[in-house]
């Protein structure tokens, strides 16, 4: 029998939450930090368009076990809707589809936001990575078909008019959840308003439990590609990681001696002691001398893991 083969790269586990420049697809993004960091393993958690910038949290190693967890956070989005046409992607990329003289003031804008607020019906654009039948929206709408895409239920937390530039154009604030198409918010605006709208500007500047002082920016980490040291271009890229545990702090959190924690890492349950325990969580994360252990459920007394962490 052939041994397994060993893993390429570096063991290095943790998130870094890159600020993605625009015209910088996701996937580019998550390659170049795993060359640059050298990392055995890379994802992300929620996809941004290339015209889009701002959060891209980027899970290295051992932290791409928590990827779920981010993923269902709470975002926050800034963009401008440009009003006066509609467009094919619903951004800047595509072909006007639509277009109408008609400009909104901010009375009007305003009056229309409540309708956008708590939990809505919202259709896909068209150009989105859903896959219908096995293949992706975006790939069918490049070969001209139109896909009946189903309207799904989002929930947007709060949606804020910040200004108006010009009679042309408006910026907002929203805080939503899973599965929002800040695109299709800027759609059916316009359609609403009557004068037909799309997404000219899209920044990302929240990716629950992260924030925008976490951010970094792509030039700082290129610049680590001048360190001729090794080690010490390592240390500099090293020092910009978030602990992988971190991602998890929204989930209750139980605190295990050294025995728990190698029985949890054998993959056997444990006993849930101590009058601060949670009783009861379908996702949980257990915690050894700081370092994260395992994720799993509380139930009965008992931890019993899911993920667990070297």
């Amino acid at each position: 029998m052939g041994r397994r083969g060993r893993k390429k790269g570096r063991a290095v586990s943790g998130w870094l939450i890159l600020d993605k420049p625009e015209d910088f697809g996701s996937t580019e993004a998550v390659s170049k930090i795993k060359w640059l960091f050298k990392a055995q393993k890379a994802g992300h958690a929620g996809t941004l368009d290339p015209l889009a910038s701002g959060m891209l949290p980027i899970a290295l190693g051992e932290a791409t076990k928590t990827v779920p967890y981010v993923m269902d956070g709470r975002k926050v989005y800034r963009f401008t809707i440009t009003w006066g046409e509609e467009r094919t992607t619903d951004d800047l990329e595509g072909t006007v589809s639509a277009s109408s003289a008609l400009r909104p003031d901010r009375a009007m804008i305003e009056a229309l936001l409540p309708r956008y607020t708590g939990v809505i019906e919202q259709m896909p654009p068209q150009f989105s990575a859903i896959k219908i039948a096995g293949e992706r929206a975006y790939d069918l709408a490049r070969d001209g078909e139109t896909v009946d895409l189903p309207t799904r239920s989002v929930v947007i937390h709060r949606l804020t008019l910040l200004d108006c530039p010009s009679a042309d154009c408006a910026r907002f604030e929203v805080e939503c959840g899973k599965g929002t198409y800040v695109r299709s918010l800027a759609r059916d605006m316009g359609r609403d308003l009557g004068c037909f709208g799309y997404i000219s500007g899209l920044r990302r500047t929240v990716v629950e439990p992260f924030g925008e002082d976490r951010m970094v920016a792509l030039s700082d980490l290129l610049a680590s590609e001048k360190i001729e040291d090794e080690s010490e271009r390592f240390a500099m890229l090293d020092a910009a990681l978030i602990d992988t545990g971190e991602a998890l702090v929204n989930l209750p959190r139980l605190d295990i001696g050294d025995n728990q924690a190698q029985r949890l890492r054998l993959g056997h349950a444990v006993v849930v002691k101590g009058r601060d325990a949670p009783v009861q969580a379908p996702d949980a994360f257990a915690v050894n001398r700081g370092r994260l252990v395992a994720i799993g459920k509380i139930g009965d007394g008992h931890f019993m893991p899911r993920r667990v962490f070297g």
